[in-house]
């Protein structure tokens, strides 16, 4: 199934554990390492799209994950030729795809990479967020590049955003409102209930995130904003693309072959 453009649906999928870790799994018989991902069938929805390849592919059920968050538009790559079966050159271009983050909930045990009659990987392990691109195939690490930092905004805390809520917190509380039970702070976009505004935030993100470490104490406004040593610090460095190391095959708690 093509779009008019020669781009086939697809979804891509970032599981994280608690330490925002990602899965990465290494395709059967290849030493190439990638997200899960797969196309999206007629009359399939993105979301149960993902939820079958999430089964197909780790072995997962909707009830070992949450569902974080999705990619707002479709992130396309292209092909190159020599990749493209000739019957179908002229007409193929790609892959667009919906990006998926989820949180699991479950075990490791839980994944199971032999759950279909066609694995796609024959092993796996946790990596850090922010995956070296090297790893990647050189035609699909954009839409990596785009795929990671539009939805690590909803894992990490950046500077900006928690600069911007202790302003507005201090400015509320200099004026008398303030409290546990006051009302949210619309952000820059005007969203007062949670919901996405231009700069891509929902309730899960980092606007109400900052809101959290500040209620928690793990931030302090103190005259002009002052930053902890501990939460916040910690998650607005952690949001920078960091240089990762090269992993070996078959190292990590998950490496092995299921």
């Amino acid at each position: 199934m093509l779009d008019r453009d020669g781009f086939r649906p697809n979804v891509g999928i970032i599981i994280v554990n608690h330490k925002n870790e990602v899965f990465w799994g290494k395709r059967v018989k290849e030493h190439s390492w990638q997200f899960p991902q797969g196309g999206i069938k007629h009359g399939e929805s993105p979301e149960e799209a993902m939820y079958r390849e999430l089964q197909e592919e780790t072995g997962l059920l909707p009830a070992h994950v949450q569902i974080v968050g999705r990619t707002r538009e479709w992130l396309r790559y292209e092909v190159p030729q020599s990749w493209i079966k000739r019957e179908i050159r002229g007409h193929y271009r790609g892959q667009k795809q919906i990006w998926f983050l989820l949180r699991l909930v479950g075990r490791d045990c839980d994944v199971r990479l032999r759950a279909s009659d066609h694995p796609e990987f024959d092993a796996w392990r946790w990596h850090d967020f922010w995956i070296p691109l090297d790893a990647v195939i050189e035609f699909k690490r954009d839409v990596y590049s785009q795929a990671l930092n539009e939805l690590s905004r909803l894992l990490f805390v950046r500077k900006a955003d928690t600069n911007r809520y202790l302003r507005q917190h201090a400015r509320h509380a200099r004026d008398g409102y303030g409290g546990a039970n006051r009302a949210p702070v619309p952000d820059e976009a005007g969203d007062a209930d949670g919901q996405h505004g231009d700069d891509g935030y929902n309730g899960t993100g980092a606007f109400h995130e900052a809101a959290r470490l500040v209620s928690e104490g793990a931030v302090q406004v103190s005259g002009q904003e002052q930053y902890s040593s501990g939460a916040v610090s910690a998650a607005a460095s952690a949001a920078e693309p960091a240089s990762t190391p090269a992993f070996e095959p078959g190292s990590g708690p998950g490496a092995a072959a299921s």
